[in-house]
């Protein structure tokens, strides 16, 4: 990859990935059908979806369109032989609480990178719950002997979606009611879609808390999945650090617990406009406008973290290029993505020549010097792929990814409209 004179025009990233998977989930425990509209078709996604047809749940899918014939609350069916989540931490941790919930024995595991994702932090709150887990040492492969749940009032230690979207689906299933108090706050499209679907769940997002009770019955919804602000923050550092750049990204979920990148930006003094703001099926959307920026160093800490944890790798590429020193720190869930972020990201930062400084929980970047090409080693974790990506277009010179497959778990199409932004086929 070459650096490029400019990109401009016009793009929509696809649907948002967080939301493309609970829809599966809770599609598969409603009564009756649930058409998702925009699904992600990611090999993450595409994991969700073959664990709960394994589960005895019809699903049909033609491209971004998916229809799910769910069968309510207790209309799974053991599966024969182990639940197979590929490379999805998401697909896991939200499945494990549903399972603990069942009435029979399952089985799940994961690839390689997956196989090493701690999994003591869903394990623990489950078997609090009365949940009969085994595990190899905190790790995959799993096995849930389900049945027999209670309610409990859980404080997390950490601000993590994952943890409290698969303790409160684990509440759907429990006897008495179950609550979540997090340190700060972490996404929240479960609850808004369990709203959706008529679970009896209540939130008050000061005290970041969540709490739902048992008994109600979801019911098939219609839903349309916004575009993930995930994939869309590749193209909007691209547009601010590209020289000559102009980019116009349609339909992107802007929910709060979701859009940290957008406060970061605007702290950094970068060019971006928000149009025609509106919700979508529950969700905050609108389109961004980004530009060529001038931009200058901030310090990223605290509670907004949780709200951009998978946008940092390509935040720090930003941070390269902005004029002085950027501080990210409160980021050590960096370490337990698909790969280790503190240290892929300043590997191959240095491989660039960066001024970067790993931390025990992020990094110090002094930028604004020019970077150049180099080989970049993705590890292969699609984020740190798709980061490198973006910086090559802003670094003299020429840039190798080792591994260009791994984004196809998240934007398999993300080249094509990179490329195409370029003016390139």
């Amino acid at each position: 990859m070459h650096k490029c004179k400019q990109l401009r025009g016009e793009i929509r990233v696809p649907g948002d990935k967080s939301i493309s998977h609970r829809g599966i989930m809770l599609g598969s425990l409603a009564r009756g059908k649930t058409c998702l509209h925009g699904f992600l078709s990611g090999a993450d996604c595409l994991s969700s979806i073959e664990c709960f047809r394994r589960l005895g749940i019809q699903i049909e899918r033609e491209g971004e369109e998916v229809t799910i014939h769910g069968r309510g609350l207790y209309g799974l069916r053991e599966a024969c032989g182990l639940l197979d989540a590929g490379n999805s931490g998401t697909t896991t941790r939200l499945i494990s609480g549903i399972l603990a919930g069942q009435s029979f024995t399952t089985g799940i595991t994961g690839d390689d990178s997956l196989r090493k994702r701690p999994m003591k932090r869903v394990i623990e709150p489950l078997g609090q719950m009365g949940a009969d887990i085994r595990s190899a040492d905190g790790f995959l492969p799993l096995t849930i002997r389900g049945g027999g749940l209670h309610g409990i009032d859980y404080i997390s230690p950490v601000a993590s979606a994952q943890v409290k979207s698969c303790i409160l689906l684990a509440g759907l299933f429990a006897e008495g009611s179950t609550s979540v108090t997090e340190p700060a706050v972490s996404r929240n499209h479960t609850e808004l879609m369990l709203k959706g679907f008529g679970a009896d769940i209540r939130t008050d997002t000061k005290r970041h808390y969540s709490c739902i009770r048992p008994g109600s019955q979801l019911t098939g919804q219609d839903i349309t999945v916004p575009g993930d602000i995930s994939s869309a923050a590749y193209f909007l550092v691209a547009g601010l650090i590209c020289q000559d750049s102009d980019i116009l990204i349609r339909n992107v979920n802007t929910n709060p617990t979701r859009a940290g990148i957008l406060s970061v930006i605007e702290a950094m003094g970068g060019n971006i406009d928000y149009i025609d703001r509106r919700e979508v099926s529950g969700e905050e959307v609108c389109d961004i406008n980004v530009r060529t920026s001038q931009l200058h160093g901030t310090v990223i800490e605290g509670d907004i973290i949780p709200t951009l944890i998978d946008e940092l790798p390509v935040i720090a590429v930003m941070a390269a290029f902005a004029d002085g020193e950027t501080i990210i720190r409160d980021a050590a869930e960096l370490k337990v993505k698909e790969s280790d972020r503190i240290a892929t990201v300043s590997e191959n930062l240095r491989a660039m020549g960066c001024d970067i400084r790993p931390t025990d929980d992020g990094f110090v970047i002094e930028g604004g010097r020019p970077l150049h090409g180099a080989l970049i080693h993705t590890y292969k974790d699609h984020r740190i792929a798709m980061s490198f990506a973006v910086a090559s277009l802003a670094a003299d010179g020429e840039s190798e990814l080792d591994d260009y497959a791994c984004v196809d778990i998240s934007y398999p199409g993300f080249f094509r409209d990179l490329s195409g932004l370029c003016g390139k086929s």
